[in-house]
């Protein structure tokens, strides 16, 4: 069997990836995860299934694990979860890549960083695209998350480059969906959960902030495709997201209209380096990966969303 070894797999995209990976017979996957933002309930239905094994353990520190495939995904991804403890945010991206490159290199497995649309920053070319180098504050209260992700990309570079590991290396851009933690603070699940709840949604800025809303199944899918492309000469990094654009203030009046929710809109100070602007371009991934793009608009994602908080709600 093919052993599949998934970081941070009890978390929101690694648990979806995870439920994807067993549906294949001849895939035997471990979920690693320490719990500090991956729920147990997250991976329950595949517990006791006969090729899926949990493993608690923290990637900082190393473990021993032979393997034909790596995906990374290990890292708080909400910037309250990141920020809660942001140097072990940095020892997280750091630390971990090099423990499973190290793991890689050993078992001459492939490893699939898991990196962020934030190595953008607070971007100055719009639609971003995977050759811009970014405007990130490397001293501020979200670097811990951007830096991190961006040294996460050097290693793995370097790895390829010195060693021949085999990596691939994708940008995961905002994405929301079932499994997603009621209480980590995304925006998406704020709104819907302030909503539901008839509380008043709260907007950050003036609302005009912009950013690409991607459902899980189309993220799942090209990180899929990513990882078993044909291509194996290319290694990324590549932009997954949904390649429309929405403010915060548009966002907010679907998810109350879709709700049919009669909460208010206030307004709060956006916090520091926020980006202004996001969304994805896709050009690389359509080109590179079966012409993967994003299919479900935001209208069909928040129609599979909603129900899952209202089983929270409740």
């Amino acid at each position: 069997m093919r052993r599949i070894l998934i970081t941070g797999g009890a978390g929101f995209v690694g648990s979806n990836l995870c439920a994807r990976l067993v549906q294949e017979k001849e895939n035997h996957v471990i979920c690693l995860d320490n719990l500090f933002t991956g729920r147990m309930v997250n991976i329950e239905p595949l517990m006791g299934l006969p090729n899926f094994e949990f493993i608690k353990h923290d990637v900082q520190e190393y473990i021993d694990i032979p393997c034909d495939q790596i995906y990374n995904a290990a890292c708080p991804a909400s910037p309250p979860a990141y920020q809660q403890s942001p140097t072990n945010t940095t020892k997280t991206c750091v630390l971990g890549i090099l423990n499973m490159l190290e793991l890689a290199k050993k078992y001459d497995a492939t490893l699939m960083q898991f990196s962020t649309s934030e190595v953008y920053g607070d971007p100055e070319v719009h639609p971003q695209v995977e050759s811009y180098r970014g405007c990130v504050n490397p001293i501020g209260i979200r670097s811990c998350y951007d830096e991190g992700k961006r040294c996460a990309e050097a290693l793995c570079f370097d790895y390829h480059r010195e060693f021949g590991t085999k990596i691939k290396v994708i940008r995961i851009f905002n994405t929301y969906g079932p499994n997603m933690d009621p209480q980590d603070g995304r925006v998406v699940s704020n709104f819907i959960i302030q909503a539901l709840k008839g509380e008043d949604l709260t907007i950050y800025g003036d609302g005009s902030q912009t950013r690409s809303f991607q459902y899980i199944d189309d993220l799942i899918e090209g990180i899929y495709r990513m990882m078993n492309t044909s291509r194996g000469d290319f290694l990324g990094p590549v932009n997954l997201g949904n390649h429309g654009e929405f403010t915060m203030l548009e966002l907010a009046e679907k998810v109350l209209a879709m709700t049919g929710s009669k909460s208010k809109i206030v307004f709060r100070p956006l916090p520091g380096d926020d980006p202004t602007r996001r969304q994805a371009n896709t050009d690389v991934a359509y080109r590179e990966l079966q012409g993967w793009t994003s299919k479900i608009t935001l209208e069909e994602g928040l129609k599979k969303t909603i129900p899952y908080f209202e089983n929270y709600c409740r």
